[in-house]
C-alpha cells in the first residue's frame, strides 16, 4: 500500500506541474511589475544633460585616441627608416 501511495504522489506532481508553472511564472510576472513601479525614473533635462556628457567624453576619448596613434604611427615608421 506504501507503493501505492507513492504512485498517486508521483502522478498528483506531475499532474499539477503545469499549473504551478502558470503560477510561478505569474507570480514572476507581479513581482515584475512592483520593481517597476519602484524605479525612479529621469527628467527629460536630466537625459539631455547625461547625452551632452556622453557625447563630450566620446569626443575626449577619441581624440585622445587618434592623438596616441598618430604618435605611435610616427615612432614606428622612424623605426623602421632607422633599421632600413
Amino acid at each position: 500500500m506504501a507503493d501505492k501511495a507513492k504512485d498517486v504522489k508521483k502522478d498528483a506532481k506531475k499532474e499539477n506541474f503545469f499549473k504551478r508553472f502558470v503560477k510561478k511564472i505569474g507570480k514572476g510576472f507581479r513581482d515584475m511589475k512592483g520593481e517597476v513601479k519602484k524605479v525612479v525614473w529621469p527628467t527629460k533635462s536630466q537625459i539631455i544633460n547625461n547625452t551632452i556628457v556622453v557625447m563630450v567624453a566620446m569626443l575626449v576619448i577619441g581624440a585622445f585616441i587618434w592623438g596616441l596613434d598618430a604618435i605611435l604611427s610616427l615612432l614606428v615608421d622612424l623605426l623602421l627608416k632607422v633599421s632600413a
